[in-house]
């Protein structure tokens, strides 16, 4: 049997050779609809032999749902008189195979007019693998944008000319504009003016280098450009990809802000407290040149005194009298530097002693009022009884230099498994968002302790309102 037939008989040996030759499936079908040629690959595609489907109408080959739409779609094209076309648009049609699988298929159209009537060619093909590789390029593209989308970093891509192509929303966070504002701009537009020029000749070196990535802007930080105008820290690397379309740079990158400003927080702090330090120093030496010294000079010139009036026992018990008291104030000088130095009662009693001995001193020297809570089990080890103490004296400090308060409260305790240290008083307060003072240490200080105990600080303030800070310490990092 001839793999294709034309119902009429006519068929010819070289048109058949030439049909059942094809890789495409090439089927006839007549004003009715009726299938009249079927050639070898529409055999292979469709499943049935040709015997079995010739004289059959076209819609055999369709899924049911499609078959109205088919027919009348048939019609139209016979009544319009052009010769051929493709079926669909561009969109794909669907067979059905002889097994009841639906599948793809590309399909072009063409008819003929002959003395029996109008004959309708269709020449169509499996595009199966074709369809299921854009099914699953879509859905690497979905999965990918999710990814690129989820990301914490802001990820750009620009093409050769550095026109944005990509735009992710942690770089709408970031930046302040949207996908929509950017896409086919150039990239300078994130970036100050004064920072362009460079910033283009470098993405240009870097596309003729070859190298794949590498971190932008050497060791050093880099400043984007906010919506808002506003200019900020980032860390940035770039990549580039070859493409059929040319050179593509993606580049990631993160804001900075808070590491930045807490870089320059410590090293003010680095800096104040070396500044700090010294003045210690200083005024240590001061008190041990002031106090002590003139003090133990002073019992030096009476013990001399007493070795050469030996022979006076009287005048001699009078200056050993003198010499006692001196060296009492010695010794209460050396107690008292040596306590501003690091309290004794800290490694004598513990915390909540040396607590209570801190308070009572602040409102005796300043005339302040300070309650002081605690809770129980407060026998901290070092390095972390020591860090609180501190934590309580440099806040108490700030009260006495700048709040002007009349009232203050100190609280320790536990919340669940972090200690919490709160000192609270009703002064002048001030605004938390304003920069420090440059000879200010208090805040900054507050935090690089709690920071060394992987603690957290919360300051509140208001001008008016007094201020309230907040110190908690993990209860793991207490352990023993």
């Amino acid at each position: 049997m001839a793999s294709f037939a034309l119902s009429d008989g006519n068929a010819s040996a070289r048109l058949a050779g030439l049909l059942d030759s094809a890789m495409d499936a090439i089927i006839t079908v007549d004003e009715s609809q009726r299938i009249v040629l079927y050639n070898r690959a529409a055999e292979r595609i469709f499943g049935w032999p040709a015997n079995d489907i010739l004289d059959q109408p076209l819609t055999r080959l369709l899924p049911q749902r499609f078959r109205d739409a088919h027919g009348a779609h048939l019609r139209r094209f016979g009544s319009t008189g052009t010769s051929s076309r493709r079926m669909s648009g561009s969109s794909v049609v669907y067979g059905l195979r002889a097994n009841g699988e639906e599948f793809p298929v590309d399909a072009s159209i063409s008819q003929l007019d002959t003395p029996e009537g109008k004959l309708f060619t269709v020449i169509l093909r499996d595009v199966t693998e074709r369809v299921e590789a854009e099914r699953e390029q879509a859905r690497l593209a979905a999965r990918l944008s999710g990814l690129v989308d989820s990301a914490m970093d802001g990820i750009i891509t620009v093409d050769e000319g550095q026109r944005i192509i990509l735009y992710n929303r942690a770089a709408e966070r970031i930046f302040g504009f949207t996908a929509l504002q950017v896409m086919g701009r150039p990239m300078d537009m994130l970036l100050p003016k004064r920072f362009r020029t460079m910033h283009r000749k470098h993405v240009d070196a870097f596309g003729s280098t070859g190298v794949t990535s590498r971190r932008m802007g050497g060791s050093a930080v880099l400043t984007g450009l906010r919506a808002s105008g506003e200019e900020f820290p980032i860390d940035a690397s770039i990549s580039q990809v070859d493409t059929p379309e040319g050179k593509l740079y993606t580049v990631i990158l993160r804001d900075v802000t808070e590491r930045v400003r807490a870089q320059e927080d410590l090293a003010v702090f680095a800096a104040e407290a070396n500044g700090a330090r010294e003045q210690e120093k200083s005024r240590i030496a001061r008190e041990l040149h002031d106090e002590l010294a003139q003090t133990l000079a002073a019992a030096k010139m009476d013990a001399r005194w007493t070795l050469e009036n030996l022979d006076d026992p009287r005048q001699a018990a009078a200056k050993l009298k003198d010499m006692v008291e001196l060296l009492d104030q010695a010794v209460a000088s050396t107690r008292r530097i040596a306590a501003d130095l690091r309290p004794l009662i800290l490694d004598d009693l513990g915390l909540p002693d040396a607590l209570e001995w801190l308070v009572n001193g602040f409102t005796q020297r300043h005339g302040v009022p300070c309650d002081l809570q605690l809770g129980d089990d407060l026998d901290l080890p070092e390095p972390y009884a020591t860090a609180l103490f501190r934590i309580v004296q440099e806040s108490l400090q700030n009260v006495a230099k700048h709040a002007r308060a009349g009232q203050v409260q100190v609280r320790l305790a536990w919340d669940k498994d972090r200690v919490h240290v709160q000192v609270q008083d009703d002064g002048v307060g001030f605004r938390t968002e304003e920069p420090a003072k440059p000879s200010s240490l208090g805040i900054v200080g507050l935090r690089e302790r709690a920071k060394l105990l992987r603690g957290t600080v919360a300051i509140a303030s208001e001008p008016g309102q007094g201020t309230r800070v907040e110190v908690w310490i993990p209860v793991e990092t207490v352990a023993s």
